[in-house]
């Protein structure tokens, strides 16, 4: 049996669709595919527990008999944190939780796939980062970064350096058209000059880095006010109104392809949006609609309006959630990661078991 687990130097680059799509794509090989995430750190509550969204996700997209707490031992959530803190989680059980776990969920798969946490330091205070767990179920490493310039090599080679034990190859992902030549040219040849394997690059795709107004609206629970404005836009940032008409106007018109938020009452902030070409829609907090004068030109000028009741700071905090894991944690999404791991990377190889 061949284990991988899927790490990365830092959150929001696609650990998670880059895992499920190497995962689809050795079931289309015809390979029986486990999964498991043993630390849960992007914890909503369901059903009365509190779960990780991912294995969730992992379980639809690949089928999975397995139960939610079996892929997902350890719910890594600040009371965790804290009873660890106090001393009242015992590092011992939690690993032969996780190997005992592992083992079933393995037993008769030709693949395991392994996703880490948010960090590669999550998990330090019971002994249980992502190199860890590696180590103790024997899994090859596959490290996921990001690249926007030369200063994101040194955060790299430091941790590629760390796990050279365990590590497969380094995949870079969501490089900008600006930054592949620099990372292909010099970048990569560095690294394999320091003994570390680089798999590949692949590029950044809009489609993947942001998201549509209507999937905003829809994960956020907003309601769509504007009758006629198209939601299939693409927004990939947000900016957020809280100073005065003017001021506002100029910030907004330094922004492209973004969402604003402000509050439902703030009619000359929501005004001056309207007049920036890069503000693609408005979201307005607090349950407040805006007067009827914004709502007829936001139609007029078919920028879709939406509504939700909470207030701004909770509201910024989901959207920046939203934007973080763009389309990548969506069936959709993580077929087309697929497609780019198939073009990008020898997943052939990557796939082997390690002799």
């Amino acid at each position: 049996m061949n284990t991988i687990l899927v790490t990365s130097t830092q959150e929001g680059i696609g650990k998670t669709a880059i895992t499920l799509a190497l995962a689809l794509e050795a079931q289309d090989r015809g390979l029986d595919v486990g999964y498991m995430k043993p630390k849960g750190t992007r914890l909503q509550s369901a059903v009365g527990k509190t779960r990780d969204e991912d294995p969730m996700l992992a379980k639809t997209l690949l089928d999975l008999d397995a139960e939610i707490h079996e892929m997902e031992p350890i719910v890594y959530s600040p009371t965790f944190v804290k009873e660890a803190i106090r001393g009242r989680e015992d590092p011992e059980p939690l690993m032969a939780s996780v190997t005992d776990n592992f083992d079933a969920l393995s037993d008769g798969v030709d693949l395991m796939i392994v996703e880490g946490s948010d960090a590669l330091s999550t998990g330090s205070i019971v002994d249980a980062t992502d190199i860890d767990i590696a180590r103790i179920l024997d899994a090859k490493v596959l490290l996921v970064s990001g690249y926007g310039d030369v200063r994101d090599v040194d955060e790299v080679l430091a941790t590629a350096e760390g796990i050279t034990d365990t590590l497969t190859g380094v995949l870079f992902n969501g490089v900008t058209d600006t930054s592949m030549d620099e990372l292909v040219d010099d970048v990569i040849p560095f690294l394999d000059g320091r003994d570390v394997p680089v798999l590949g690059a692949l590029p950044r795709v809009a489609s993947l880095a942001g998201v549509t107004i209507e999937d905003l609206a829809g994960r956020l629970g907003a309601d769509v006010l504007t009758n006629d404005a198209a939601t299939d836009t693409h927004v990939e940032r947000f900016t957020v109104g809280a100073m005065g008409g003017n001021s506002a106007l100029e910030q907004f018109r330094r922004t492209r392809d973004a969402v604003m938020i402000t509050g439902g009452d703030r009619s000359e902030i929501q005004t001056a949006a309207l007049e920036a070409s890069g503000i693609e829609a408005l979201l307005l907090t607090g349950g407040y609609k805006p007067p009827s004068a914004v709502l007829g030109r936001a139609e007029k000028e078919g920028v879709p309006i939406l509504l939700v009741q909470s207030d701004t700071r909770t509201t910024i905090d989901r959207v920046e959630d939203v934007f973080r894991t763009g389309r990548t944690r969506t069936e959709t999404g993580v077929r087309e990661m697929q497609s780019l791991l198939t073009d990008g990377i020898d997943v052939a190889a990557l796939l082997e078991p390690t002799p």
